[in-house]
């Protein structure tokens, strides 16, 4: 095989490489941000219960201080009834004693229902408590795997594209530059073999004098339809039936 197409197709594998390195880096965010979001939104669960929990026990308190206030009002009711000595004005003292217990009577019985409500809710808050803690420590150590693999992958990068620079610097410019032209247009494809009179790039018929040139080694050949750069082994051929 001709010295400058062995040089570029080890050049193209590094820059296979490099190629797909780069790819599984631009999917680390991606990945991690999932990972994140997933995180939030358990987290986010719990504060909703936990939101309904506050929001029940600041109504009972409000309520517990509505009743309070109420039977403050009986107390001072029932001083003044004891003071007077009217018949008419103790019974008007007792009658808005008894319809401020009856109110009393119903806040109660909305306490009770608040009670029951936050005995619900608080296994709620309980279960998912649980379930966001467990999603966090799941999270955490998936995104320290994502980081390690980052780390990985980009010493390989760096690895790999001094290699691939060193390589290319003993690469003829003029065969270089229009490698890496094809490269820029084609993807990780800017040599390809001919086999069977067919372009292992664009899979298109070639002509018999340029599958002949290829296989004869003697300078870069181009697909008349692609432009991509051709090489011949020896276990291609030329003939249009295997």
């Amino acid at each position: 095989m001709l010295p400058i197409i062995e040089a570029l197709l080890v050049l193209q594998d590094r820059d296979r490489r490099l190629i797909r390195l780069r790819a599984e880096l631009e999917a680390v965010a991606p990945q991690r941000q999932l990972l994140q979001m997933k995180a939030l939104k358990t987290q986010a669960a719990f504060d909703d219960v936990k939101k309904r929990s506050t929001h029940l026990e600041s109504e009972r308190k409000a309520l517990e201080m509505e009743v309070a206030t109420l039977q403050q009002r009986i107390n001072k009711l029932r001083t003044e009834q004891l003071g007077t000595r009217s018949n008419d004005q103790y019974k008007a003292f007792q009658h808005q004693i008894e319809t401020t217990q009856a109110e009393i009577g119903k806040l109660d019985d909305r306490q009770i229902e608040f009670m029951e409500q936050a005995e619900v809710v608080g296994r709620d808050v309980q279960e998912a408590a649980r379930i966001a803690a467990a999603q966090k420590a799941e999270t955490d150590r998936q995104l320290g795997e994502v980081a390690s693999r980052e780390a990985n992958i980009r010493k390989e990068f760096e690895s790999v594209s001094a290699e691939r620079t060193a390589l290319g610097a003993k690469i003829d410019p003029i065969a270089l530059t229009r490698y890496e032209r094809i490269l820029k247009t084609k993807g990780d494809n800017a040599l390809v073999g001919v086999d069977r009179l067919v372009c292992g790039g664009c899979h298109v018929k070639l002509p018999m004098q340029v599958c002949l040139h290829a296989k004869a080694q003697l300078d870069l050949v181009s697909c008349p339809n692609c432009g991509r750069l051709l090489y011949f082994t020896s276990d291609m051929s030329v003939a249009n039936q295997p």
